[in-house]
């Protein structure tokens, strides 16, 4: 899906901190960001990255999510990166040899939202491109968050592994929050108008020699009725399918003068 309304205002509001621990490619902390970006985070920490900071490749890729590119922080140690956060998560499809709560990330999201809701810090720590976090990284968290995805396709890059999180917590943060467009429906066509096309088609298809045995005609009149009333035209689709009713009379009409 595309499309970004550069009319509308950026609400950096509070949301939980994204941690990258020592990312490798600048199109990976790109599209980490415009994932954020996607969901209404803007607060990126990076551990060490491997080809420094500023990065061009990652402003590319970022897709003009310029005010998380503009805002990301720069730590040594991931120590350094989550001292001032309350609650972490650290992001993990492997399972760890320690004792550590594992959750989901709608469990994760809900627990965000409470704590962020309290005036404190909440964040996802996420591991390198190669091989994740080590066991050190992920003892420092409150627990271990981890999808479920197929076993024998588990690895999620890092943009899809924040994409997946950062809707969990939007969900989980706005539950009642409306989708940002609605069906268009169109003017509901009248009983009138229904009939009229109704008479309309039956008209063309007496005059096309579709009813061939009178008898039967009736009956087949009512299930052609039944099968358009459940599509629920709109007056804009009662028009359009009388013009190709029309259409087809004239097509007829042409074959016979041929």
């Amino acid at each position: 899906m595309a499309g970004t309304d550069r009319t509308k205002k950026i609400n950096l509001s509070p949301t939980p901190v994204i941690i990258l621990c020592e990312p490798q490619l600048g199109e990976n902390i790109g599209t980490a960001a415009r994932a954020m970006a996607n969901f209404g985070l803007w607060d990126l920490r990076l551990v060490n990255p491997r080809d420094g900071w500023p990065s061009e490749r990652a402003a590319n890729a970022a897709a003009k999510a310029d005010h998380v590119i503009e805002r990301v922080q720069i730590f040594e140690t991931v120590e350094e990166a989550v001292a001032d956060i309350s609650l972490l998560f650290a992001t993990t499809a492997r399972k760890r040899d320690m004792f550590k709560p594992v959750i989901g990330p709608d469990e994760a999201a809900t627990k965000m939202v409470a704590t962020i809701a309290k005036g404190q810090k909440a964040g996802l720590l996420f591991g390198r491109e190669r091989w994740g976090l080590n066991n050190k990284e992920v003892a420092l968290s409150d627990a271990i968050v981890t999808l479920p995805v197929e076993e024998a396709f588990a690895s999620l890059n890092i943009a899809q592994a924040v994409l997946v999180l950062a809707y969990e917590w939007r969900r989980a943060k706005n539950a009642n929050e409306p989708l940002p467009f609605e069906e268009t429906i169109g003017e509901p066509a009248s009983k009138g108008e229904i009939t009229g096309m109704f008479t309309h088609l039956e008209n063309a298809l007496d005059e096309a020699g579709f009813f061939t045995v009178a008898e039967k005609r009736p009956s087949m009149v009512t299930n052609i009725r039944n099968m358009l009333n459940r599509a629920k035209f709109n007056a804009q689709e009662v028009r359009t399918f009388r013009g190709v009713i029309a259409a087809l009379e004239r097509r007829h009409e042409r074959d016979k003068k041929l």
